[in-house]
């Protein structure tokens, strides 16, 4: 069995045929390329694949244990009332939480997450950090964060690597980086 199928998958904007008909089949383990000069289709392609866009004709089908991981997943998020909307329509904290969960569906052993507050609104970071937080409290997922919000980092964080100019002037636990001249020189502008 197949782990994603495209049937016929075809979106239009208008007169224009971004995805004309495209089937494919995709076995568990395949390594697969698509590669085509710019306006191909690419991007759409995958839009349509992530949900993000709606086909105009065809279907996309994800394995069956796949699409329960990621049900699971929705959960521990608190998106499970969202579960049926496309993710082109959700808040954009909303698609930040499902680019979460949908990392999540794939049981990783170390979940990477590259600036996931970036273009939210206080609103909205503080809902993913409460989410992020209850997410990460059970300690059963190993995370390396990247993220520009200090407040995020202290929040979320056990330990914390200071990176300036390359190297690495602090490593610790966020009170011992907060309490560190160096990175308040660096990055902070000092406390109060």
């Amino acid at each position: 069995m197949a782990l994603l199928e495209l049937d016929d998958l075809t979106k239009r904007y208008g007169g224009i045929v971004a995805v004309d008909h495209v089937t494919m089949r995709i076995e568990a383990g395949e390594v697969r390329a698509v590669i085509g000069p710019n306006g191909a289709g690419k991007t759409s392609l995958f839009h349509l694949i992530t949900g993000v866009v709606k086909a105009t004709e065809g279907g996309v089908r994800f394995a069956d244990d796949a699409a329960k991981h990621g049900d699971a997943a929705l959960e521990r998020l608190g998106l499970t009332h969202i579960a049926d909307r496309q993710a082109g329509f959700l808040s954009h904290g909303d698609q930040r939480l499902l680019e979460v969960a949908m990392a999540l569906a794939q049981q990783p052993r170390l979940l990477l997450l590259d600036e996931p507050t970036q273009g939210l609104s206080v609103e909205e970071t503080a809902q993913a950090v409460d989410v992020l937080a209850a997410l990460f409290s059970n300690g059963d997922l190993t995370v390396l964060l990247v993220e520009h919000d200090m407040e995020v980092v202290f929040r979320l964080a056990h330990k914390i690597t200071v990176l300036h100019r390359g190297s690495v002037i602090a490593d610790g636990d966020p009170q011992t980086v907060k309490a560190d001249e160096g990175v308040q020189a660096a990055y902070l502008g000092g406390f109060a």
